[in-house]
């Protein structure tokens, strides 16, 4: 395995931070990666190393006010609002969508926690560039630990929201530091230390991108089969620890449910895991990684002369990233308004 960094422009100018985990051989699938809140692309530890070797190209970046890509205070947690958000996710997909095609390979598209909402908000939501602007061509969508809704015991007080809301409307980008319970990310305890140490991980939020966020939650929990038929059925696969309590496990349970049994949707749940999954105690992250790329290379077109046998163009129009170093593996309301 090797992994490159990059950098990926936006259309307003603003760079992102991208790092790409290549197989040695010819990839079977490329999966475009979308990270949560308070977190970074880096901070995945031997999970995309682990799809690599199983011949699936990762291809990530650190999302606007997140990781590498904040280059002062004032930018941390500065996402813009879910208009904005889906947008930086679209153009950084195009890219990949780019290569994807040029190489050949299905393309699939993953995010956890926030990030897993947003992957879902960008698939169904009517308005999402998706599906209003040049499509990519994707084999499926995978998310983990989605914020679909919050876990009770993290959930804020409702006079919290309404004086949130109210407050973003005039100071949109005042920065909140937020911050999650490590204990309640992992059972791993190397993990949680690891977590508290990352400077990275910094725990800020503006108004604007705290109220996106959980106003993609709302409208998630509403989502039902008529809009997973409208959005055009795309395979699913979603998995979460039951014992997650930052991102609700049960409101996953019943997302999945609601989506009913008309489209290729797969549900994993992983007991007695916390809310990491990609970074648990070894037999879950073991099984989770397992599931996970075996759901992926399942859904790729049979492998003829060692190429993906795909017919047609990925994506209509896109933007290429700009590399900028190489490392191998030893040295390195309740509608989400558009």
């Amino acid at each position: 395995m090797t992994t490159e960094e990059g950098t990926h422009t936006l259309p307003d100018g603003q760079q992102l931070y991208t790092k790409t985990w290549k197989p040695n051989e010819s990839p079977r699938a490329v999966l475009a990666f979308v990270h949560g809140f308070s977190d970074h692309c880096n901070a995945y530890y031997d999970f995309f190393p682990s799809l690599a070797s199983a011949g699936i190209e990762v291809r990530a970046f650190d999302q606007r006010g997140w990781g590498k890509s904040v280059k002062t205070r004032k930018d941390r947690g500065n996402t813009g609002d879910t208009a904005q958000v889906l947008s930086d996710m679209h153009s950084f997909l195009a890219s990949v969508a780019v290569h994807a095609e040029a190489t050949n390979t299905p393309l699939f598209l993953a995010g956890h926690s926030m990030g897993g909402g947003q992957v879902l908000t960008y698939i169904l939501h009517p308005e999402s560039p998706y599906h209003t602007a040049s499509k990519p061509k994707l084999f499926g969508a995978l998310v983990w630990g989605p914020l679909i809704t919050l876990d009770p015991s993290t959930q804020p007080w409702k006079i919290t929201l309404v004086a949130g809301r109210l407050a973003a409307r005039v100071l949109p980008r005042w920065q909140r530091h937020t911050p999650l319970d490590p204990e309640l990310i992992s059972r791993d305890k190397q993990i949680v230390e690891s977590y508290k140490a990352d400077e990275l991980c910094h725990d800020t939020g503006t108004l604007e991108g705290l109220k996106g966020m959980l106003d993609r939650g709302l409208w998630l929990d509403e989502v039902g089969v008529d809009v997973y038929e409208r959005a055009g059925l795309l395979p699913l696969w979603v998995g979460h620890g039951a014992c997650d309590r930052v991102t609700g496990f049960e409101g996953t349970k019943a997302f999945v449910k609601r989506l009913g049994d008309k489209g290729d949707v797969t549900f994993c749940q992983y007991e007695g895991a916390f809310h990491t999954l990609h970074v648990e105690l070894p037999e879950t992250t073991g099984r989770f990684t397992k599931d996970f790329s075996d759901w992926v290379v399942a859904r790729c077109p049979p492998v003829a002369g060692g190429v993906s046998g795909l017919g047609e163009s990925q994506v209509e129009s896109g933007q290429q990233d700009e590399p900028v170093s190489g490392e191998t593996e030893a040295e390195s309301g309740k509608k989400a308004k558009l």
